[in-house]
């Protein structure tokens, strides 16, 4: 028996990093995974692990996360993960970069939530997690405005959920990750003019003198994901290897 048997869970950007981590893990806990991603190549890596199936779905679109949604009876867990770093100041950011931050981050967030939390009222059972980050509400860092913006409205998010449903069976909650050694923050320490020096700045900030794994996230989520957490609903849980002290 494993600490999720059995548990439906649906989840985001599933193809790599955290995402891909999470549904392995909860996979192998015994849960039966629904995961998705916009890049099919990636998430078809997935195909062979058992208890997971999946599918390609881009959380931006309503009309793709409506029909995720009506593809489930019902949903035991749902984590959202997907989301953008945009890096530099709001001097950087231009209404485009602001729009489509805020529309990965926060109204993908918002039209999963809006699918599937139904289902779960109807059981008067259901569980909510969303990714947030120690760089929103919880931590000013420097060329991460909008990114750190749409992170503290997913916090936002995440407190109004819980406070809504609390008496009705709903869990909410969120994770506040700092700096993960993921493909994606790879990717954009390679985009840096200076990608060496943009390492050693990364790891500079890191005060256990490494980055987080996208596999010791993935045990919070597992916990989180649990009913081993039943008391928790409305919290954001940091893992930052200190980094906001």
């Amino acid at each position: 028996m494993g600490r999720l048997n059995g548990k439906v869970i649906v989840l985001s950007a599933a193809a790599q990093g955290i995402g891909r981590a999470a549904a392995i893990a909860f996979a192998k806990e015994g849960a039966l995974v629904t995961a998705t991603d916009i890049n099919g190549e990636k998430l078809k890596e997935l195909d062979g692990v058992q208890g997971i199936r999946t599918k390609v779905v881009d959380v931006t679109k309503k009309d793709q996360v409506e029909a995720l949604a009506r593809e489930h009876e019902h949903v035991d867990v749902l984590f959202n993960v997907a989301g953008f770093v945009h890096h530099g100041s709001i001097l950087d950011c231009e209404e485009a970069d602001w729009d489509f931050t805020m529309n990965v981050n926060v109204r993908s967030m918002y039209l999963m939530c809006k699918a599937f939390l139904p289902k779960m009222l109807e059981k008067k059972s259901g569980n909510i997690i969303n990714m947030a980050s120690v760089a929103s509400s919880i931590k000013g860092v420097v060329n991460r405005c909008v990114y750190s913006t749409s992170k503290a409205a997913v916090i936002g998010l995440t407190k109004s959920i819980a406070a809504d449903f609390i008496e009705t069976g709903i869990r909410c909650n969120c994770i506040c990750p700092g700096t993960v050694d993921t493909p994606s923050l790879r990717g954009r320490i390679q985009a840096q003019p200076d990608p060496e020096q943009a390492y050693k700045d990364f790891m500079a900030r890191q005060k256990t003198g490494r980055m987080c794994t996208a596999e010791e996230v993935a045990h919070l989520c597992v916990y989180l994901a649990s009913d081993e957490s039943a008391y928790v609903t409305g919290t954001e849980h940091i893992i930052d290897g200190g980094w906001r002290l």
